[in-house]
């Protein structure tokens, strides 16, 4: 692993995108990044938004209607071209969602943390709220604050790292496209190939949880109309 290539899938949610963006090029790193923003077929509105920003802070924008007609999500599409590109330059492919905002240090010391650690599958960070707080996918870990955890569960992509090795490992086009979402299928899958999963709940990122997806909030708020759209819509995969 020489390199990291850090992306973020998003639609729309353009204002805590941006607030990711900047975090990530804000980034104090030794080691060499590239970022790619992989754009859902977002508004032309909010499009145009994240071609300004790409001008302004120098990373990649694909724009995924230039590259497919299948409606969003395509987070299958993203994971399949970011692993072809993260195994030909032999970098570690690092996920950060568009809700959450990284710390200056989050990406070396993600990357610093899983090479330290042989035959590491995914390092991934904990979420914390705007408090500090550990919360939504991790509350599992609150009490384990400022440790490095060998995790038997499946570990969130909100900001994980997918280590070069894995990444050869495992093919994603085999991964079920019937799904939305992939990141439990893959941290099992990591486990399955002899892999170990590392959470570090001693780097920290802020998550607002669904922010890039705001109905999903209706999982806490409405639970009958979030299940109703989950089964009747066929949203939300997993």
């Amino acid at each position: 692993m020489k390199c990291l290539h850090v992306i973020t899938p998003v639609k729309d949610s353009i204002d805590s995108t941006l607030e990711t963006i900047q975090a990530i090029m804000e980034s104090e790193t030794s080691v060499p990044f590239t970022y790619t923003v992989y754009n859902d077929f977002s508004t032309p509105e909010n499009t145009l938004r994240l071609q300004e920003a790409s001008e302004r802070y120098g990373f990649e924008l694909v724009n995924l209607s230039e590259v497919t007609s299948h409606p969003s999500p395509n987070y299958l599409l993203v994971l399949q071209m970011a692993q072809a590109r993260a195994i030909e330059a032999d970098a570690g492919l690092l996920i950060v969602e568009s809700d959450v905002v990284v710390r200056r240090d989050t990406l070396q010391g993600l990357f610093d943390g899983a090479l330290q650690r042989p035959g590491c599958g995914i390092a991934a960070s904990v979420t914390v709220d705007d408090s500090g707080v550990i919360n939504y996918p991790y509350l599992y870990a609150q009490g384990q604050e400022n440790r490095v955890i060998a995790e038997k569960k499946h570990l969130s992509f909100c900001c994980s790292l997918l280590c070069t090795d894995f990444l050869r490992k495992y093919d994603f086009h085999q991964l079920d496209a019937s799904k939305n979402w992939f990141d439990v299928t893959i941290s099992h899958q990591a486990l399955k190939d002899g892999f170990t999963n590392y959470l570090f709940t001693s780097l920290p990122v802020v998550h607002r949880p669904h922010g890039s997806r705001p109905w999903k909030k209706l999982k806490y708020t409405n639970p009958l109309k979030y299940y109703w759209l989950k089964f009747t819509k066929g949203l939300d995969k997993i």
